[in-house]
């Protein structure tokens, strides 16, 4: 069974195959790690234990290892002779049966940028197909007059979708000119002779490609368009083919009051009542332009999660999640250059560049570092890794909600898929 083991000072993959009853062939490939390089202390992997043994890591609890392997927790501790309320001592051999997994949804959104896409996105896209429902193209960009730019690469995208029984994601967004478009999106939701056209022009393209999902990724909404945003929803909806389905992008909000650009044109009881589904953007916390912090951390995606179940039933909602991290150089200041993404891989590759330990912040779930650069300067990183996806995924498990949304394949993270894999069972409709 698959676990989650944090690296130590003095710990080598030839140590660490040894304590958890497995290989080093095994460790290298579940986590696309190059054997040849060190490990980081403080680095999350994931480990191939035999049988149901698994060995009890820093702030583990009966509750959170009955969470993980799907297992009722007094089940966990009556099969270890333990009270449920028991502490664990890290390095414990517990023995975890075997639980059902739950069938969820998932999405992974593609931004082709060059003509053809590279090569490397495409590996990227067809390695995570296995694991997806739904692969979302992004994105078809409307005109003013109703008409559509399509996307770089669909044939690649179509087929590659084929090939795994993925659903492919007819995105379309209110970007012109490289920016969401407040007025263009007034014009598309308020015009009728142009809205007609725009959903004429929708539909026979997703009929024409077989993109049985039409996916609204519609940003900077003036907020007097709130219910123009809703009716033009219901307009496609009525017109959509048997069979397709419809689903929106929405901000991560915690209250029908919430204020903002991004937010009041918004409607979660509006929109939960006509879509199929919806897919919370909750990360972006820590985003390139403000301060250094996690990037989607738990707390506050448990509250938006708490807040859309409150408008919606829990199976429309898609939780979202990032696949990269962001390196900040500090101080920060408003205004200064952004900060940088980086894949998991990158990140733990700075830090073993510069010799710096890992460190996981529990209240956020997400692992952190600080390193100095060859200039003199400091350098604050947030990413994601294989203990702050599994919190997500446990997430998921205790909400209930419909599945889980990636923003956005092409950065390496090869401990989120097999994880993924491990914990649910991916729907395939394709």
């Amino acid at each position: 069974m698959l676990q989650i083991a944090v690296v130590q000072s003095g710990d080598t993959l030839y140590k660490l195959a040894q304590t958890y009853g497995t290989s080093i062939d095994t460790i290298v490939q579940d986590n696309g790690l190059n054997a040849a390089q060190t490990l980081v202390v403080g680095q999350a992997l994931i480990v191939n234990t035999p049988g149901n043994v698994y060995y009890v890591q820093p702030g583990d609890s009966l509750y959170k290892i009955a969470q993980t392997y799907n297992v009722p927790v007094a089940s966990l501790a009556n099969s270890n002779s333990l009270s449920l309320n028991a502490m664990l001592q890290v390095g414990q051999r517990l023995y975890v049966p075997r639980g059902a997994k739950r069938a969820v949804e998932s999405i992974a959104y593609v931004q082709p940028f060059s003509i053809p896409i590279k090569e490397s996105l495409l590996v990227s896209a067809r390695a995570a197909s296995p694991y997806l429902t739904y692969l979302a193209h992004f994105s078809f960009e409307p005109r003013r007059d109703g008409t559509l730019k399509e996307p770089t690469g669909l044939a690649d995208i179509l087929e590659i979708a084929r090939a795994q029984r993925v659903i492919p994601m007819m995105v379309i967004s209110d970007i012109e000119n490289g920016g969401f478009s407040t007025e263009l999106a007034s014009i598309l939701l308020n015009d009728a002779q142009i809205q007609q056209r725009f959903i004429t022009n929708i539909l026979q393209l997703a009929q024409r490609y077989n993109m049985r999902d039409v996916h609204f990724d519609f940003e900077d909404v003036a907020d007097t368009d709130r219910e123009a945003y809703n009716q033009f929803l219901r307009n496609i909806k009525a017109r959509l083919p048997e069979g397709y389905m419809l689903s929106t992008a929405l901000a991560p909000k915690t209250s029908s009051k919430q204020t903002g650009r991004y937010y009041e044109a918004h409607d979660y009881p509006g929109q939960g009542q006509i879509v199929d589904f919806v897919v919370l953007m909750t990360y972006d916390w820590g985003w390139q332009g403000g301060p250094p912090q996690a990037v989607s951390p738990i707390g506050p995606i448990k509250q938006v999660l708490q807040y859309a179940k409150s408008q919606m039933p829990a199976s429309k909602i898609m939780m979202g999640q990032n696949l990269y991290g962001f390196d900040w150089t500090l101080p920060y200041r408003p205004g200064n250059p952004p900060a940088k993404a980086v894949s998991s891989v990158a990140a733990v590759a700075l830090a073993r560049k510069y010799n710096v330990p890992i460190r996981y912040d529990f209240i956020a779930q997400a692992p952190t570092f600080r390193y100095t650069d060859e200039q003199g300067r400091q350098h604050e990183v947030w990413f994601e890794d294989a203990r702050s996806v599994q919190a997500k995924f446990n997430l998921i498990k205790e909400q209930g909600v419909r599945g889980i949304s990636y923003w956005k394949i092409g950065l390496p993270f090869p401990q989120n898929w097999r994880l993924l894999n491990e914990n649910f069972t991916i729907t395939k409709k394709g």
